[in-house]
């Protein structure tokens, strides 16, 4: 039988140590909670410290919960409810525009696709739940870039290589399609991420108006675009999904 992590066991207890009780808890008392020595205590946390998942007041110096673990907790949560609630909704949208339906979601510096609805026909698909696509080519991908400050700062910051001759490569045309995207509210992707291939997101957002994901439709360019124009209805359609998505995720209307 494998044997558990221990460093990776201390640094839990060491999370939920912080996350009951006391809102800040010193290095002492962290340490003798968990009968460790001081040394081992704060080399953990330092290196929970680095990563965002504590944070350590300037001024008394003890521990709390830092922001990253928030956001992860959030996140978890954001995603299993933006599926469960968007799935009538994806599933309208495939059937009304005869295109596939995607639902993706920032992770690891690009998008995952989290829900897929196979184009309504009896072409052979393949699910593609759990793929990653890129931020700064997909329609998907430039949603969030667009309206996360997180995708935002990754999609300038990683390897925005070119899949086509088409693909926006520089910080500066980059940042003028996001800031396209923010003024139409939604995104194409005319290939630029695979020839022969167009897409159109929009973003989806919650309660607190925070954005959690987008969706989109995709499909042959012969089918998705007219004179080298994305459909005005395709548009429209994956914009009153996103809506109705928002919606029932309490962010009423946009």
């Amino acid at each position: 039988m494998a044997r558990n992590i221990q460093s990776l066991e201390r640094a839990a207890a060491m999370l939920r140590l912080l996350a009951g009780g006391e809102r800040r808890l010193g290095l002492s008392d962290i340490a003798s909670s968990l009968g460790l020595a001081k040394g081992t205590a704060h080399g953990i946390l330092r290196t929970l410290h680095d990563e965002g998942f504590v944070e350590q007041d300037p001024a008394s110096g003890r521990y709390q919960l830092g922001a990253e673990l928030l956001r992860l907790g959030n996140s978890y949560l954001d995603v299993h409810e933006l599926r469960s609630r968007a799935l009538v909704w994806t599933d309208d949208l495939a059937r009304s525009t005869g295109e596939a339906a995607y639902l993706g979601v920032l992770h690891q510096n690009g998008v995952l696709i989290v829900h897929h609805v196979f184009r309504p026909d009896d072409s052979r698909q393949v699910l593609e739940v759990g793929a990653m696509q890129p931020l700064h080519s997909t329609a998907l991908g430039k949603v969030l870039a667009a309206y996360d400050p997180v995708a935002h700062t990754q999609a300038l910051e990683t390897d925005r290589s070119p899949y086509t001759g088409r693909t926006v490569c520089s910080p500066e045309d980059f940042e003028a399609v996001l800031d396209l995207t923010r003024a139409r509210g939604w995104a194409a992707d005319i290939e630029e991420t695979w020839e022969g291939v167009a897409s159109v997101a929009a973003p989806i957002h919650d309660r607190r108006r925070m954005p959690v994901g987008a969706v989109g439709v995709t499909g042959a360019v012969e089918r998705a675009c007219r004179e080298g124009e994305l459909r005005g209805e395709l548009i429209a359609a994956v914009r009153d999904c996103a809506r109705s998505v928002s919606r029932d995720l309490g962010a009423g209307r946009f």
